[in-house]
């Protein structure tokens, strides 16, 4: 309970920001059909673009009183692809994002410290100039395997690619009060949780039935997504999704949280601050004995190249 006020303040403290004069024009455009020429025949209806940032930092020592890691590497990067579609009462909202970190020392070996592929897609039918009919799909895994470590540095494999997975198909209502502010509520949601890695399903992973590869849940599923230009320099987006599973301890709502702090530093220049946190009832790899849950958290901060596609 304390994680889903502290979750509702802080989405009640981010639409304050959207009351600001320059936020009030951006998506509002989006709304419309895309100017064309006069001249131009083609049927325009979509906006497409991204971003690409790529942080890298590197250290090393050499006879360094101090002490530390003789060398160090980190790399990160991140991808957003979005294609936005507009015409009359349909819109059609699909976005794409993708994270790979890397990190190297010379005391820990290589470690990955981000890795996501998250994809959604939702089609509404407006009813109204604030609320739609939708239906939303959403696709959430990673690339490659993740692995715990103890003390003594051992590693045993705690994910890999599509192990696990998420795929939620969710009908449902999606209400934007103000522009770049959307809130999505369908009360049926499928939700299937794949773990398609042999020995992560013969240990009932995330949930799963030993030796199954997946697990499906039907309850109640909310989204709400953000994003605003603070300042002229600072961009800020947020997502937070709800899930509660009817099946199975419905007051145990999984949560997962991202946000994304963008400072333009020069044409190509930013500093970048993430914060993910998530909680998933399933995800019972904590504790003494490794079977309980845990809020999961995860803050990244870099200054790299930052290119708008």
């Amino acid at each position: 309970m304390r994680i889903l006020f502290f979750l509702a303040a802080f989405s009640c403290s981010q639409i304050i920001f959207a009351q600001d004069a320059t936020v009030l024009g951006l998506k509002g455009e989006a709304a419309k059909t895309i100017a064309k020429e006069p001249t131009d025949t083609a049927h325009k209806n979509w906006i497409t673009g991204g971003k690409l940032s790529l942080n890298l930092s590197q250290g090393s020592l050499s006879n360094w009183a101090a002490g530390g890691d003789q060398f160090s590497l980190s790399l990160n990067s991140y991808v957003n692809l979005h294609a936005y579609y507009k015409e009359g009462k349909n819109a059609w909202d699909n976005s794409l994002d993708l994270n790979l970190g890397y990190v190297k020392t010379t005391s820990l070996g290589s470690r990955k410290n981000d890795d996501r592929i998250d994809f959604l897609s939702k089609y509404g039918y407006e009813l109204n100039p604030k609320l739609s009919v939708a239906g939303l799909f959403n696709f959430r895994s990673q690339f490659f395997d993740g692995f715990s470590y103890d003390a003594s540095a051992n590693k045993t494999l705690s994910s890999a690619f599509l192990a696990p997975a998420y795929i939620i198909l969710s009908p449902g209502l999606d209400y934007h009060p103000i522009p770049n502010f959307k809130v999505f509520v369908s009360p049926i949601t499928e939700r299937w949780v794949i773990v398609k890695d042999d020995t992560l399903s013969a240990q009932g992973a995330y949930g799963v039935t030993p030796g199954k590869n997946s697990l499906n849940e039907v309850g109640a599923f909310a989204t709400i997504s953000y994003t605003s230009n603070l300042n002229s320099i600072l961009t800020y987006t947020g997502r937070l999704d709800l899930f509660s599973n009817y099946k199975t301890e419905p007051q145990n709502v999984d949560v997962y949280m991202s946000n994304l702090f963008t400072a333009k530093l020069s044409k190509i220049l930013s500093a970048s601050y993430s914060l993910d946190l998530i909680y998933d009832d399933n995800a019972r790899l904590f504790g003494p004995n490794n079977d309980a849950p845990r809020t999961q958290l995860k803050s990244l901060i870099g200054v790299g190249l930052l290119v708008k596609l």
